[in-house]
Protein backbone atom coordinates (compact mmCIF):
# COMPACT_ATOMS: atom_id res chain seq x y z
CA UNK A 1 0.00 0.00 0.00
CA UNK A 2 1.08 3.29 -0.74
CA UNK A 3 -0.26 6.90 1.22
CA UNK A 4 0.38 9.76 -0.79
CA UNK A 5 2.23 11.68 2.29
CA UNK A 6 5.32 8.78 1.37
CA UNK A 7 5.05 6.28 2.87
CA UNK A 8 5.10 2.62 1.31
CA UNK A 9 3.94 -0.59 3.34
CA UNK A 10 3.36 -4.10 3.71
CA UNK A 11 2.28 -6.59 6.36
CA UNK A 12 2.10 -10.05 6.83
CA UNK A 13 2.08 -12.90 9.18
CA UNK A 14 4.80 -15.31 9.05
CA UNK A 15 5.23 -18.86 10.48
CA UNK A 16 7.94 -21.15 11.04
CA UNK A 17 9.45 -24.06 13.59
CA UNK A 18 6.19 -23.71 15.50
CA UNK A 19 6.45 -19.83 16.10
CA UNK A 20 4.23 -17.02 14.43
CA UNK A 21 4.75 -13.54 14.19
CA UNK A 22 4.31 -10.07 12.20
CA UNK A 23 6.35 -8.68 10.16
CA UNK A 24 6.28 -5.19 8.52
CA UNK A 25 8.08 -3.87 5.37
CA UNK A 26 8.30 0.30 4.66
CA UNK A 27 9.70 2.41 2.75
CA UNK A 28 9.52 6.30 3.90
CA UNK A 29 9.90 8.80 1.44
CA UNK A 30 8.57 11.58 2.98
CA UNK A 31 11.42 13.40 4.16
CA UNK A 32 10.49 13.00 7.87
CA UNK A 33 10.73 10.63 10.83
CA UNK A 34 7.99 9.13 11.01
CA UNK A 35 5.98 6.11 13.70
CA UNK A 36 4.49 2.59 13.27
CA UNK A 37 2.54 0.36 15.38
CA UNK A 38 2.76 -2.98 14.21
CA UNK A 39 0.07 -5.39 15.85
CA UNK A 40 -0.46 -9.18 15.42
CA UNK A 41 -3.50 -10.52 16.54
CA UNK A 42 -4.04 -14.35 17.10
CA UNK A 43 -6.76 -16.57 17.87
CA UNK A 44 -8.28 -16.30 21.37
CA UNK A 45 -8.30 -12.50 21.86
CA UNK A 46 -4.22 -12.81 21.98
CA UNK A 47 -2.06 -9.58 20.83
CA UNK A 48 1.68 -8.53 20.58
CA UNK A 49 2.24 -4.64 19.80
CA UNK A 50 5.72 -3.21 18.36
CA UNK A 51 6.69 0.57 18.14
CA UNK A 52 9.15 0.98 15.34
CA UNK A 53 10.61 4.46 14.17
CA UNK A 54 11.08 4.69 10.65
CA UNK A 55 14.29 7.28 9.72
CA UNK A 56 13.79 10.30 7.29
CA UNK A 57 15.22 8.38 4.41
CA UNK A 58 14.26 6.31 1.07
CA UNK A 59 15.76 3.23 2.11
CA UNK A 60 13.56 -0.07 2.52
CA UNK A 61 13.16 -1.32 6.18
CA UNK A 62 11.03 -4.13 8.05
CA UNK A 63 9.82 -4.16 11.51
CA UNK A 64 8.92 -7.15 13.29
CA UNK A 65 7.38 -8.52 16.68
CA UNK A 66 8.46 -11.62 18.49
CA UNK A 67 8.36 -15.04 18.05
CA UNK A 68 5.84 -16.40 20.18
CA UNK A 69 4.61 -20.27 19.95
CA UNK A 70 1.86 -21.47 17.36
CA UNK A 71 -1.94 -21.71 18.93
CA UNK A 72 -3.46 -22.70 15.73
CA UNK A 73 -2.70 -22.17 11.66
CA UNK A 74 -1.77 -19.04 10.24
CA UNK A 75 -5.01 -18.33 9.03
CA UNK A 76 -6.06 -17.79 12.77
CA UNK A 77 -3.79 -14.61 13.10
CA UNK A 78 -3.83 -11.33 11.49
CA UNK A 79 -0.98 -8.28 11.45
CA UNK A 80 -2.00 -4.75 10.97
CA UNK A 81 0.48 -1.74 10.62
CA UNK A 82 -0.19 1.91 11.67
CA UNK A 83 2.08 4.97 10.32
CA UNK A 84 1.58 8.19 11.54
CA UNK A 85 4.19 11.50 12.11
CA UNK A 86 6.49 11.76 14.66
CA UNK A 87 5.53 13.74 18.02
CA UNK A 88 2.58 13.11 20.10
CA UNK A 89 -0.04 10.56 19.12
CA UNK A 90 -2.98 12.79 19.92
CA UNK A 91 -1.25 15.36 16.94
CA UNK A 92 -0.13 13.25 14.15
CA UNK A 93 -1.87 12.01 11.68
CA UNK A 94 -2.29 8.74 10.40
CA UNK A 95 -1.05 7.98 7.04
CA UNK A 96 -1.54 4.73 6.47
CA UNK A 97 -3.12 1.61 7.47
CA UNK A 98 -1.08 -1.43 6.16
CA UNK A 99 -3.10 -4.87 7.12
CA UNK A 100 -2.33 -8.69 6.49
CA UNK A 101 -4.49 -10.74 3.93
CA UNK A 102 -6.22 -14.03 5.88
CA UNK A 103 -5.02 -17.18 4.14
CA UNK A 104 -7.25 -18.27 1.43
CA UNK A 105 -9.74 -21.31 2.36
CA UNK A 106 -9.60 -23.62 -0.87
CA UNK A 107 -13.56 -24.56 -2.08
CA UNK A 108 -14.61 -28.24 -2.09
CA UNK A 109 -13.95 -28.26 -6.25
CA UNK A 110 -9.90 -27.04 -5.79
CA UNK A 111 -9.11 -29.93 -2.95
CA UNK A 112 -7.38 -32.57 -4.91
CA UNK A 113 -9.40 -36.07 -4.90
CA UNK A 114 -7.65 -38.55 -3.34
CA UNK A 115 -6.61 -41.66 -5.79
CA UNK A 116 -6.50 -45.41 -5.28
Amino acid sequence: MVAPEGVEAQTCVMTGGGETWARAYYRNTSGAELRSVLTLMGPGGRTVELHCALPAHDEPGSCETPRSPSAGGPDGYAAVAEYAGAGPAEEAPLLLRAGSDRAPTPEASDRPEASG
